[in-house]
């Protein structure tokens, strides 16, 4: 065999027998080798059923019984807005206008106490303090007394006489000196910039400063209570008294006593600009004092005054005539005692039950001083707006101009006030908020405030829990209520520019029909 034809005949074996080796190799791949434990494997999908999670279907809710009470001919030409949503999830479940914008009343109130909690907190307090400034020498302080007020709503007489107590506990038994009131917590701006001129003769009206006094627990701060008991005989005058009693405010008698089957009808207002009070009207022989509450011109003035009047009734005595007024605590003033008000989620009794105006406004400036630097509507309106921003709100969409609702000017929408409602659930200080809403049909007056008498005997009575709203032409209804299938329900409703005084029973209508509320 020829050289050539030898190579030849090597080269085809050797390609015979790389390709048997790599043939075998090929076979014995899966038998040799392992797949490290980090390699992904496709796997061809395949058509089987698979367990998945269903999600739970959405209630539905029929609200045609609300679409009806719309109908209500009382409503034509007013404007009326209703939003409803589950408060366990925040879904709106029924809006009607719930994005339009309408004067909320004293529902705004609902916004300011939320925003008060959030800010100052559950266990905020306001204090009062008494300074001293010269010294005191065999019983005689030979200084001036200074009461300075922090915003304190619930100071009352009995605080001025624990005050007075103290001074005598320090062995002061006469003063050299005057008695003065500093109230410069808050600015001297004492109505809020919507308020109307007529409404601030009353105690809705009532007049916001740092250093004020109530006087009674329902701590109407700013205000007095005039009470008319009639005389014994008929054709007398009444007899007219002020708590506290005052040398301070002014009082014309016009009332007059009638027979005993006579109208009990006594009515108090305070001339603009002025500390005069007309009390006009008749009493019947025999028939019990009517109490009315008014509002003071200047509070500080008037708290100085009741207190050195305390301090006299006590039995300590003044040299010589002093001043009363206003005025900064000076520096180097001794620091002699001070009172610390009720924890902000007990005053919210008063403040929601009661729907007491002052305490809205208190708190706006409270907010604005503790939290902004500066005790002012203006700076507490935008801490409120502020906060209520970061709860979720569309602030965008709300023109805010007071905290109690009696602007005419405020706006807010039901969706937003349900908004707020859902998101308070969420917060630690919900149980005191809706502790403090009133209770449609419960007749103590501390649980069921501005509803005890309202849906009595009906589903909603215990069960509604909301706050209420009153303007000329304004009426409003905004919280709590539970089903008949024991779902909670957060609404809002509010009607404005109504006319027909019976208008605000639609309002309860509504919140029947929600608690009377069952799915088919």
């Amino acid at each position: 065999m020829k050289k050539s034809q030898q190579l030849k005949l090597i080269s085809v074996l050797l390609v015979i027998v790389m390709i048997v080796l790599l043939i075998n190799g090929f076979n014995g791949k899966d038998n040799h080798t392992t797949a490290p434990d980090n390699t992904t494997v496709s796997v061809a999908k395949v058509d089987e059923p698979v367990d998945k999670p269903v999600d739970k279907p959405q209630k539905t809710y029929a609200f045609h019984d609300i679409d009806e009470i719309l109908k209500d001919p009382r409503l034509q030409g007013a404007t009326t807005v209703v939003s409803i949503r589950e408060a366990a999830t925040g879904e709106v479940v029924y809006s009607h206008l719930g994005d339009t914008r309408v004067h909320p009343a004293s529902v705004m109130k609902l916004l300011t106490g939320a925003a008060a909690f959030e800010t100052l907190g559950e266990g905020h307090t306001f204090k009062t303090e008494l300074y001293m400034d010269g010294r005191i020498e065999s019983g005689v302080l030979h200084g001036n007394l200074y009461l300075r007020g922090r915003g304190d709503p619930t100071l009352t007489k009995n605080d001025l006489k624990a005050f007075v107590s103290e001074l005598k506990a320090k062995g002061i038994s006469s003063i050299a000196g005057n008695v003065y009131g500093d109230d410069t917590w808050y600015d001297d701006i004492r109505l809020s910039q919507d308020l109307n001129w007529s409404d601030e003769p009353y105690y809705t009206g009532s007049q916001v400063s740092a250093l004020t006094l109530s006087p009674n627990d329902d701590y109407d701060a700013g205000t007095v209570i005039v009470e008319v008991n009639p005389a014994k005989k008929s054709g007398q005058a009444g007899q007219v008294a002020m708590v506290p009693a005052n040398n301070y405010l002014t009082v014309v008698n016009k009332t007059q006593t009638v027979a005993k089957k006579g109208k009990k009808s006594i009515t108090v207002e305070r001339q603009h600009g002025t500390n005069t009070f007309i009390v006009s009207g008749t009493i019947p022989e025999g028939s019990t004092k009517t109490r009315t509450w008014a509002s003071v011109w200047e509070p500080t003035n008037y708290t100085i005054s009741i207190f050195k009047k305390t301090i006299e009734e006590l039995g300590i005595t003044f040299s010589t005539a002093p001043k009363v007024e206003r005025k900064k605590v000076t520096k180097g003033a001794t620091l002699l005692t001070s009172k610390n008000s009720m924890p902000l989620h007990e005053l919210f009794i008063p403040f929601m039950k009661l729907s007491n105006n002052g305490h809205a406004e208190v708190l706006v400036k409270e907010m604005g001083r503790t939290i902004g630097g500066e005790g002012s509507w203006d700076k507490g309106l935008s801490i409120i707006e502020a906060t209520l921003s970061t709860l979720g709100l569309d602030t965008k969409n709300m023109l805010l101009r007071d905290g109690s609702g009696m602007s005419h000017k405020n706006l807010v929408t039901a969706n937003e006030v349900t908004k707020l409602l859902y998101t308070a659930q969420t917060k630690p200080w919900y149980p005191a908020f809706l502790n403090a809403l009133p209770v449609a049909g419960n007749g103590e007056r501390f649980v069921g405030g501005t509803l005890r008498n309202r849906m009595t005997g009906t589903t909603a009575a215990g069960n509604v829990q909301a706050k209420t709203g009153a303007l000329n032409g304004v009426t409003a209804l905004s919280g709590y209520v539970t089903t008949k299938d024991g779902e909670i329900l957060t609404f809002s409703i509010m009607i404005n520019n109504y006319l027909n005084d019976t208008t605000p029973e639609i309002l309860d209508k509504i919140a029947i029909t929600l608690a009377n509320y069952q799915s088919k």
